[in-house]
């Protein structure tokens, strides 16, 4: 049995460490990991998605429509483009963060109300926080990635050790201890 994880966001987000930390928890929990990273425009803003698998055996590290048992999103739009891929009973933990897309910077298009409130009365399980405050709370708000995959901590899987232990063997000295701060309080935010 294997578990599917969908990282989504914009570019410059820093979904491609999120994905690194959680191939590293995998490896680190014993599993056999896939992962694969779909960069779209990421250097102008473009979507980005990031596929992480693991398990006993995994075989592919594509997640097809329906199938992803947790998408982490870095960005409101981008987690309502992708709800197609969550599967029933799934959940989603989002960034409140709105980055306006192109259209609506450029005036064609509105950025959308209650994204959130919209996918719960569809019956979606989202979790949805300002992980640039808990960043800015820890000391930085680059951290909001690292924020992220703390939110999410006790759904994604992992012993909460071994996802802090690949946190610290993924981010760049430097800024260590700012993301150690915010996944620890993020961790602490989700459980309430």
């Amino acid at each position: 049995m294997s578990k599917n994880i969908m990282i989504v966001g914009v570019g410059g987000q820093g979904s491609l460490l999120a994905s690194k930390i959680l191939g590293k928890a995998a490896m680190d929990s014993g599993c056999d990991v896939k992962v694969s990273e779909v960069h779209g425009m990421s250097q102008r803003g473009g979507s980005v998605v990031t596929y992480v698998r693991f398990g006993d055996e995994v075989y592919s590290p594509v997640i097809c429509k329906g199938d992803a048992d947790v998408i982490l999103s870095f960005e409101l739009l981008e987690t309502a483009r992708w709800l197609p891929n969550l599967k029933n009973g799934g959940v989603i933990v989002t960034s409140t963060q709105q980055i306006n897309p192109m259209p609506v910077i450029a005036g064609m298009a509105e950025y959308p109300d209650e994204i959130v409130s919209d996918m719960k009365a569809l019956g979606v399980d989202v979790r949805a926080f300002d992980c640039m405050a808990i960043a800015e709370e820890a000391g930085n708000i680059k951290a909001s990635n690292v924020a992220l995959i703390g939110l999410a901590a006790d759904v994604l899987g992992f012993d909460h050790e071994i996802l802090r232990n690949a946190v610290a063997a993924c981010v760049p000295a430097k800024a260590l201890e700012v993301n150690l701060a915010a996944f620890d309080l993020a961790v602490e935010k989700a459980r309430g």
